[in-house]
């Protein structure tokens, strides 16, 4: 079932949603065992925007739609340059890192399983990602959406240094 990916019109927005790992959870009562299950979902606008969720209940189906209504919630923004990234970034979470840099056009994504969800949900075309450490899906989706989450646009780092986009491109050798 990871990896079922699928598309939704709210809008005027078009969401791709992908379900990254389902997994059957056992509680062990006096009375038996009681199963659920929590599901791991990726869902973007294929425009910079991505959210992830987990989604947790005694059906399947249920628990993807309730990851799904909550990535959907928790968007967000990610800079890009053109359809790759703006520069390379290394992001960790737990015993997970995901290293991403940024490729020229027509490389495709070049990524893992749990990565390439990420990327795709995301709207990335050129990527090349390498998951290092741990391979536990839900802390390589976390240690990617970490390595995202410290990219800023030039319009962003202009504004944090207090200078226009105009002086800092100047003073790169771009």
């Amino acid at each position: 079932m990871a990896g079922k990916g699928n598309q939704e019109n709210h809008s005027d927005n078009v969401f791709v949603d992908h379900v990254v790992n389902v997994r059957r959870v056992t509680k062990v009562t006096k009375g038996g065992k009681r199963f659920s299950f929590s599901a791991l979902v990726v869902t973007g606008d294929q425009k910079g925007k991505v959210g992830v969720a987990l989604g947790k209940s005694r059906e399947v189906s249920s628990a993807i739609a309730k990851a799904t209504n909550r990535a959907r919630k928790n968007l967000i923004e990610i800079p890009l340059r053109g359809e790759t990234l703006p520069y390379n970034a290394l992001g960790k979470h737990g015993a997970s890192s995901v290293l991403l840099r940024s490729a020229s056009k027509g490389t495709g994504v070049i990524a893992g399983g749990a990565v390439r969800m990420v990327m795709e949900a995301l709207g990335i075309k050129d990527v090349l990602a390498k998951s290092f450490g741990a391979s536990n899906r839900m802390n390589v989706v976390k240690a990617t959406l970490n390595a995202l989450a410290q990219l800023r646009s030039l319009g962003q780092v202009a504004k944090l240094r207090g200078k226009t986009p105009e002086q800092i491109m100047k003073g790169s050798n771009v």
